[in-house]
């Protein structure tokens, strides 16, 4: 018996340690959570605290604004060295980003065709549905039948840029005048040529005659390779079909061998001796062999686009793929030739 003035015995001692140990336990446990959530989150962690903006927005969002983070930049086209692609999404021929981009319409004198009949009001670029991206180049030729009254169109490039690579464009052969009579011999023509004055001259044309010319009344392309600007000192392949419509021409220059393409399947090629000698530049053209009769007329050529890759000699259908990515990047005129300023 124990009375209450009396300390517990040895086993009532031991109990009561047990108590009061399994009490120390339980507080300290407690204190122990409350210090690693403290620690972990840096938050008091009652009942009472409320998460971060950062922890309420998501994983993604950003702890320092407690924003979700900017969108980065569009994706874009690529840009590989020594490329030019141009949609012609231009205002009109006069449209200084027509310039700027290295293209002119040509006004001087000389031939081919009706001499001295180069004038800028044969370019311009309307909405055309059937287009890739709803836009082209136009070329139009007028005339009465005079010399006078014949308006010959050329595009072309401001400087010779071009040498040995992949030239592509897509271009809309016309049979038929939109105005007037039919049975002008006309050419309607995409070429790169050096400059008339270069000793490394070469030329490399694609000419289409609906109504034929030279002597021939039967629809022709011809694909021609030029050594020199000396009459008939070059090789060529007469390809007789009717073209109306849509077309992907494309010629591949380099190391002296030269083919060219039409929707991708190979019409000709020559050799070294009619290669490419040094820097070219590029033209879209429509002009007159002659002029057989009166009366007034209308020709409308077109070209959806043009692409270039410097050094190499693509395929069709990489030339297709990297037209696809501008298109579908929006883009509508790139420009990585070295020759840059």
């Amino acid at each position: 018996m124990t009375s209450s003035g009396r300390r517990p015995t040895g086993s009532g001692r031991r109990f009561l340690n047990l108590v009061l140990f399994a009490a120390t336990v339980a507080v300290g446990g407690a204190s122990l959570v409350l210090l690693y959530h403290g620690l972990h989150h840096g938050k008091a962690t009652g009942s009472d605290a409320r998460p971060t903006a950062a922890a309420a927005a998501g994983p993604h969002a950003s702890a320092s604004s407690g924003q979700s983070p900017k969108p980065g930049p569009k994706p874009t086209a690529l840009r590989p060295d020594g490329a030019m692609f141009d949609d012609f999404h231009y205002a009109g021929g006069d449209d200084p980003a027509l310039t700027a981009h290295g293209w002119r319409v040509r006004t001087d004198s000389g031939g081919p065709g009706i001499n001295d009949t180069w004038r800028t009001g044969g370019v311009s670029f309307p909405d055309v549905s059937d287009a890739r991206g709803g836009k082209a180049l136009q070329l139009q030729l007028t005339t009465d039948g005079t010399e006078a009254g014949t308006r010959q169109t050329e595009l072309m490039s401001a400087r010779p840029e071009f040498a040995d690579g992949t030239y592509a464009a897509r271009v809309y052969f016309t049979d038929g005048p939109v105005l007037g009579r039919n049975g002008d011999h006309i050419n309607e023509s995409f070429y790169a040529i050096a400059p008339p004055t270069d000793k490394k001259y070469s030329e490399l044309d694609y000419e289409y005659m609906p109504n034929g010319g030279w002597g021939s009344v039967r629809p022709e392309l011809d694909t021609t390779s030029w050594h020199s600007s000396q009459q008939g000192d070059r090789v060529y392949h007469p390809t007789y079909q009717r073209l109306h419509g849509w077309h992907t021409v494309m010629i591949t220059a380099l190391k002296g061998r030269t083919t060219y393409y039409l929707d991708g399947t190979e019409i000709f090629t020559n050799g070294a001796a009619y290669s490419l000698h040094g820097p070219v530049d590029v033209a879209f053209s429509t002009w007159l062999i002659d002029l057989p009769f009166t009366g007034k007329r209308t020709w409308n050529m077109q070209v959806n686009w043009f692409y270039y890759q410097a050094g190499k000699a693509l395929s069709f259908q990489d030339v297709d793929k990297a037209v696809n990515a501008y298109y579908a990047a929006g883009t509508h005129y790139v420009n990585t030739l070295t020759t840059q300023p």
